[in-house]
């Protein structure tokens, strides 16, 4: 690895990816490769029982700003935590392991940060979005979260569950460190789990005074998706009334300053 502390650092919170992760890696290595700031790629191994944690290491052992972190099986949020209070540097961004939003959208999200946000997230539903690919309940299953969000924690935001964001990495850690809903005592669990931990991250940056930006990114449906509509649209469901809950309690206090 270099001495020079990232501009930006993406993690990429991978669960039984050993089919996708490989390919994912060699398409951001390439992009990063021709771009004039320092980086890194944070794998976030989230206890996979398949052959990701051995891929990732690999990659490690040929690419020096590619980095990896094994975790055992808590969930994508407590791996994308876990990369993230990790990072250094200027910015810190996450990814999906399928890439399901191409890496070269990561240049948008920049943009935002270096014009003032604090926050930048890619957005299916914003200006200069598309959707490639994206079966009917899958679509008409995010439109139902994402009326009970913007009516509950949310307003104005379209789409918070788009797995492409990235901050200044001070925020970051900030943010991270103050979840309640998904924060640092998570506990082991069995198979995937999709969660409303996006929505709980932006929820508390607006509650601490961030400047969140939304910005419309090219977005890919993946095949191989994990998602199992009912229960997780349940789960979901019943994380938003959590995080409601804690506000209404005073759990996650007030406005922060600005880092």
């Amino acid at each position: 690895m270099t001495q020079e502390k990232p501009h930006l650092t993406v993690v990429v919170p991978a669960y039984n990816e050993a089919a996708r992760l490989p390919g994912t890696l060699e398409q951001m290595v390439d992009y990063f490769h021709r771009q004039p700031f320092a980086w890194r790629i944070c794998v976030v191994d989230d206890g996979s029982d398949d052959q990701t944690l051995a891929l990732a290491r690999h990659w490690a052992e040929r690419e020096a700003d590619v980095t990896v972190i094994a975790n055992d099986h808590r969930g994508k949020a407590y791996a994308v935590r876990t990369g993230v209070l990790a990072a250094q540097g200027d910015y810190v961004a996450f990814s999906d392991a399928d890439l399901s939003v191409p890496i070269s959208e990561i240049e948008r999200l920049l943009a935002a940060l270096d014009g003032g946000a604090d926050v930048a997230i890619g957005s299916r539903e914003g200006p200069g979005a598309h959707r490639y690919g994206e079966p009917a309940y899958r679509h008409l299953m995010g439109r139902v979260y994402n009326l009970l969000y913007r009516t509950v924690l949310l307003p104005g935001i379209s789409d918070s569950q788009c797995g492409f964001k990235a901050f200044r990495t001070a925020v970051a850690h900030d943010l991270f460190r103050h979840m309640l809903v998904y924060g640092g005592d998570a506990r082991p669990i069995k198979g995937g789990m999709v969660t409303g931990f996006d929505t709980e991250l932006l929820f508390l940056a607006r509650r601490r005074g961030y400047r969140l930006d939304e910005i419309g990114v090219d977005w890919y449906y993946g095949k191989a998706s994990k998602v199992r509509p009912v229960r997780d649209t349940e789960r979901m469901i019943a994380d938003v009334f959590k995080i409601r809950a804690f506000a209404a309690t005073g759990r996650y206090g007030t406005k922060a300053p600005r880092p």
